[in-house]
């Protein structure tokens, strides 16, 4: 067994999938873990959700229950990459602190930001097969989600399979450009 001194120390790639709830994110990283060469972790933002007890939340107090889901969220992530983790994460930057937050904790560089697009008609009809999903959450997501307009990487899933894009993104990691694309969006917020 490897003492901890002995584990070289390096920073996580983390591959940060941004879309529209239905949009295919986690579509794509269960693709990711399973084609790319080195372990990577998923941390879907829905996930964090699913851990909350069961106990009403008060009308009053969602939002700040929320938001402080989102930011522990983000500082997991954070801290994943930070201890040399890879991580995919499948996230909803539909508030632009969620974006301002997630800029001032990772490190940019080691950020592959993906935008994940799927055509109105098509989130329609993916959040009527899924019960656990609102009519229109989509909808009233996608203007917001995508307002920074800034990826490394971009994807639709209503033209590609979720195995086409995180073929694409794999291939896209070893000659990432610099600037990237949380790097320049860092500078500019």
């Amino acid at each position: 067994m490897q003492h901890l001194s002995s584990v070289p120390p390096r920073r996580g790639v983390v591959i940060f999938l941004n879309g529209t709830s239905s949009s295919g994110k986690s579509s794509i990283a269960a693709e990711l873990l399973r084609i790319l060469d080195e372990p990577y972790f998923h941390l879907p933002v829905d996930a964090f959700h699913a851990m909350r007890s069961p106990v009403p939340v008060p009308p009053d107090q969602l939002d700040t229950v929320l938001h402080r889901t989102w930011r522990g969220f983000h500082r997991a992530v954070a801290g994943m990459a930070s201890a040399g983790n890879h991580v995919v994460v499948d996230h909803v930057l539909s508030a632009e602190w969620r974006l301002r937050d997630c800029l001032s904790l990772l490190v940019p560089q080691d950020v592959v930001f993906v935008g994940v697009h799927c055509p109105a008609e098509e989130l329609e009809r993916r959040e009527r097969a899924r019960p656990d999903r609102p009519p229109g959450l989509a909808a009233r997501q996608v203007a917001r989600v995508h307002a920074h307009g800034l990826y490394d990487i971009e994807c639709d899933t209503g033209s590609a399979d979720a195995g086409e894009c995180a073929r694409r993104i794999r291939d896209f990691l070893p000659d990432r450009p610099r600037p990237t694309a949380f790097e320049r969006l860092r500078d500019s917020v």
